[in-house]
């Protein structure tokens, strides 16, 4: 009998990942997901999916704007985050990525839902519904390593804490749940956006270009560049080690404790001391210099 090219031929399958979430509004906890579903993934394509309910009590941003702010807030993973009207479910989300060739699904969600998702999934597989129809080879659902960022508890820097100080005017402590790689900016259209979702006023005001009242005096002179500058000596309040800030964030400093050991601290953490570089501890002189060219 003779063999055919089939038969020397093996393929892997092909393997999507994905999540499904609110994200309303996206926070550090849902990139801290998005990080771990990428770093799941590896070499494979993986997908982002939002839902699309909308009300003001816990859906303020409408799905539209959503897509929007999380693709600009978490923009390495901008093209994975997909806009589909079609999807508005888990298993419309399954339907799609099945639909488009792949044979096995990873989904990777917070610790918390890992069996609640696996059970539906699974349940599913290979049954014609409403949703329509997936048949994977395998259906597996991995933590992210965390909770669900969506969880409604308070825990942690939760979507509904963020949306309690968008309703309590609270924009410094919205502003730190949001990524550190977003700009003062891009934080207050959030603020403003799920301010407006909630039926509150300052989405005229905002749309007039009046600027926020401040919400934090210190903070409101850290944007002026009045707190802090590049190379400035602080103390940690909390452990009292001496550094030097090398890096200025949307709401954070970036400070040098040693040559090897750099941390993030929220502007409240941080004291200014005036002190001569003679006079700095021997383990800042020297990295210094190196480190401000580095963030500059």
């Amino acid at each position: 009998m003779i063999r055919s090219f089939k038969n020397y031929l093996h393929e892997e399958d092909k393997v999507a990942y994905f999540t499904f979430g609110r994200m309303n509004p996206p926070t550090v906890g849902h990139e801290k997901l998005l990080d771990a579903l990428s770093k799941s993934a590896g070499k494979n394509d993986y997908f982002v999916f939002l839902t699309q309910s909308q009300d003001p009590k816990k859906n303020p941003l409408d799905y539209n704007s959503k897509v929007k702010h999380v693709r600009k807030m978490f923009s390495r993973h901008a093209r994975r985050v997909m806009i589909n009207k079609k999807v508005r479910t888990v298993f419309d989300a399954a339907t799609f990525i099945f639909d488009r060739g792949y044979e096995s699904l990873v989904m990777v969600v917070g610790s918390d839902r890992v069996t609640e998702f696996e059970t539906l999934l699974n349940k599913y597989n290979g049954s014609k519904a409403q949703h329509g129809f997936y048949n994977f080879k395998s259906i597996t659902v991995v933590s992210a390593g965390e909770r669900d960022p969506d969880d409604e508890g308070v825990s942690g820097m939760s979507a509904s804490k963020m949306r309690q100080f968008a309703s309590d005017n609270n924009f410094a402590s919205f502003s730190q749940g949001l990524s550190s790689s977003m700009s003062n900016k891009d934080a207050k259209k959030l603020f403003m956006d799920v301010r407006a979702g909630m039926g509150l006023k300052e989405e005229t005001v905002f749309k007039r270009h009046v600027e926020l009242e401040p919400v934090s005096e210190a903070r409101e002179q850290f944007v002026q560049g009045k707190l802090f500058d590049l190379g400035d000596t602080v103390v940690i309040k909390e452990s009292d080690e001496m550094g030097i800030i090398v890096h200025l964030g949307s709401n954070y400093v970036g400070v040098q404790l040693d040559e090897n050991k750099t941390v993030r601290k929220w502007l409240d953490d941080v004291q200014k001391v005036n002190i001569s570089q003679d006079n700095l501890p021997k383990n800042l002189k020297g990295a210094m210099e190196s480190r401000i060219r580095r963030y500059k």
